[in-house]
């Protein structure tokens, strides 16, 4: 049974980490630029030489 309690413990400090990193990206401005992302993938960073097509 002890092992039990240790176990939630761990878990329940585990989340408040993940919770604590989660709520400091967002006040940090992480998720921000939602616009560029999904159209970076669409251009190439370097243009192809002829010989590279």
């Amino acid at each position: 049974m002890s092992v039990i309690i240790l176990l939630l413990i761990a878990s329940i400090t585990v989340a408040c980490l993940f919770l604590a990193a989660f709520i400091w990206s967002v006040k940090n401005g992480q998720y921000e630029d939602e616009e560029s992302p999904p159209l970076r993938m669409l251009f190439d960073d370097t243009p192809l030489t002829p010989k590279e097509k």
